[in-house]
């Protein structure tokens, strides 16, 4: 058995992994792994993607350049021109990012799921009274990206982004392991809020990357970010910025989650299904018609 099979099995324990991965000093962990992964020494980028490669099936085929500085260049790499194919359909949100489809479906006033029996308010995500009435009975999907996914985000639809919410947090794992014996992670962990109105209509549209362990923050290329992640209130910035379906929003510098948040009408598409793979720019979401 190769040492790759030995920590495949390991890390299939789902309790050794959680202790693992959350039992562990996490900041401390997530800025050295972000400082570690900085680093532009081809040896240390060529052991770090090595190790890297031995606890995951990291497929770099898909990638714009074979080549990069540094670990955290090949984490938030970029794509070959045409690799996602960006569903037009003007009633259809688009998938944001690459992800496992986690839990989704209708809002139950202002209730959301974090796995079967394990509900959240979303009240406690988003920090936004405006927002709970927005979708208190609309619908959600939650994207988990694995480490080795494709880490950059991006818009559903044509729409203009009216609001950025950064909420301070903590890096808690969101795996399923942890999703199963934690309660509201993703009400614990460091997120942004994007509050966006769909072109032609003018329906509300929220995007919430949430940051996990090892990602030393979660980056949006339209808005400046604090720079101190240690504020007790949320940091809001009002902004008018117009953006096309497909086009880069920002990116996780690892893996971690993004919430998608439709109002009350909105459908999910026939292939949003229970831990199913789904790429971005493919339909996520109905639109109702107007």
């Amino acid at each position: 058995m190769t040492l790759k099979h030995v920590i495949h099995r390991l890390t299939e324990n789902e309790a050794l992994n959680f202790v693992l991965t959350n039992y562990i000093p996490r900041r401390t962990a997530t800025r050295f792994v972000g400082w570690l992964s900085r680093i532009e020494n081809p040896l240390v980028r060529d052991l770090s993607i090595g190790v890297w490669r031995l606890f995951s099936d990291l497929d770099l085929s898909e990638a714009r350049t074979s080549s990069f500085r540094s670990l955290h260049d090949c984490f938030i790499r970029e794509l070959k021109q045409g690799a996602r194919p960006i569903s037009r359909s003007p009633d259809t949100l688009v998938s944001p990012c690459d992800g496992i489809v986690g839990a989704s479906g209708r809002i139950r006033d202002g209730v959301m799921l974090q796995v079967k029996g394990s509900p959240y308010a979303l009240s406690e995500l988003v920090r936004d009274e405006t927002l709970v009435d927005t979708y208190r009975n609309g619908t959600y999907v939650t994207l988990r990206l694995t480490s080795t996914m494709y880490h950059r985000f991006h818009a559903p639809h044509d729409a203009r982004i009216v609001e950025v919410r950064h909420i301070a947090g903590d890096t808690f794992n969101v795996n399923p392991p942890t999703l199963k014996r934690l309660q509201k992670v993703y009400c614990r962990n460091e997120r942004a809020v994007i509050d966006m109105r769909v072109a032609d209509g003018g329906r509300r549209v929220t995007l919430v990357p949430v940051a996990a362990i090892l990602v030393a923050g979660l980056r949006l290329n339209f808005v400046e970010m604090p720079p101190d992640r240690s504020h007790t209130e949320p940091w809001i910035r009002a902004c008018s910025v117009d953006v096309a379906k497909g086009q880069e929003l920002g990116w996780f510098e690892h893996g971690s989650t993004i919430i998608v948040l439709g109002e009350a009408g909105f459908e999910l598409c026939e292939a949003v299904a229970q831990d199913e793979t789904i790429r971005m720019g493919m339909p996520l979401m109905r639109m109702p018609n107007a």
